[in-house]
């Protein structure tokens, strides 16, 4: 199924709650980033024009740019990992009946799983965009809505774990060790620095509230 961000909430649950194994956790992940995008919006939009926070407008305003931008990418990914379980379904049913065929196949769902792993890996790295933002807005957003803040970095930090998660259950079907040993680098790293700018994000949030 495509264009899920179109379809309404609840029969977009239904869709999820299905025996279809796709939407699954890696939709989920990138909807959760695309939430925590549109938090960010709100508290920017919430900031804007007031005069306590006149000297903070300019970067409000670029914030918010960055965040409805995040936004737009992430609601795109949420459709794009379901499609790419898809294509790794439509490789798995490919004929095998001689060594051509059977070659065919193989090649087919390496590109497939190599594919499906580099959505969420590109959901993961857009989602640690969102907590950039979210730590911007945390700092120096309207203070009525620094909890908006915190959970913004929360659903970002959601997104990067499962994310993550389906990174590496792509990764374990792809024989191409380099790519496998590079992906591997680069999510640990995105593991980290979730972990570093949501606990900030945190921080910032509890000494003010």
């Amino acid at each position: 199924m495509s264009n899920l961000i179109k379809m309404r909430i609840n029969d977009f649950l239904d869709e999820l709650a299905s025996d279809s194994p796709a939407p699954g956790g890696g939709t989920v992940a990138a909807l959760s980033g695309a939430v925590g995008a549109s938090l960010v919006s709100m508290v920017c939009n919430l900031t804007r024009g007031k005069e306590k926070y006149k000297d903070v407008q300019e970067e409000i305003k670029k914030v918010l740019r960055k965040s409805e931008q995040l936004r737009k990418q992430l609601m795109e990914l949420v459709d794009m990992d379901t499609m790419a379980f898809n294509e790794v379904m439509k490789a798995l049913k490919m004929p095998r009946e001689n060594d051509v065929e059977k070659e065919k196949r193989k090649q087919a769902l390496q590109n497939a799983f190599k594919k499906a792993a580099s959505v969420p890996l590109d959901t993961a790295r857009k989602c640690i965009e969102v907590l950039d933002t979210a730590l911007v807005v945390a700092e120096k957003g309207n203070q009525n809505s620094i909890t908006d803040s915190a959970v913004s970095a929360l659903m970002a930090d959601a997104g990067v774990r499962s994310a993550i998660l389906n990174v590496k259950i792509n990764l374990s079907s792809i024989k191409d060790q380099s790519f496998v040993e590079k992906t591997l680098q680069e999510i640990q790293e995105l593991e980290k620095t979730a972990d570093e700018k949501t606990r900030s994000v945190l921080k910032i949030v509890n000494r003010k509230i």
